[in-house]
């Protein structure tokens, strides 16, 4: 995918997440991946706690990386909290890719929930 059409797919994404959270500006990488995070937690409540929050987006970076076969969802905890074991290392070097990377399984992610 070219830069401008990930990044137009992408903001499509950001829209979908700022009506779905209802606030005013478009959000950034890091809260459509809490918001998969919630997602794939299936649970919705009104406060989490910051360490909460900060699972919730490993939760939503394991499950986008699984598309790429980086982590392999192991199952549920007692509390249903879903964890991922990693299954091969991920380029830690490139920030700028690994982003790029995680909008562009966002933007995948999105389009797979929209068709269910």
């Amino acid at each position: 995918m070219e830069d401008w059409e990930l990044d137009f797919e992408f903001l499509r994404v950001q829209h979908i997440v700022k009506d779905a959270m209802r606030q005013d500006g478009l959000p950034d990488l890091n809260t459509v991946l809490f918001l998969i995070g919630m997602q794939e937690l299936g649970r919705w409540q009104k406060k989490f706690s910051k360490e909460e929050k900060q699972d919730l987006m490993h939760i939503a970076v394991c499950r986008l990386l699984s598309y790429e076969e980086y982590y392999e969802f192991e199952g549920r905890d007692a509390d249903g909290w879903p964890h991922w074991r990693q299954v091969r290392e991920l380029n830690k070097n490139n920030l700028g890719q690994q982003e790029r990377l995680l909008k562009t399984l966002s933007v995948r992610y999105f389009k797979e929930y929209e068709q269910e």
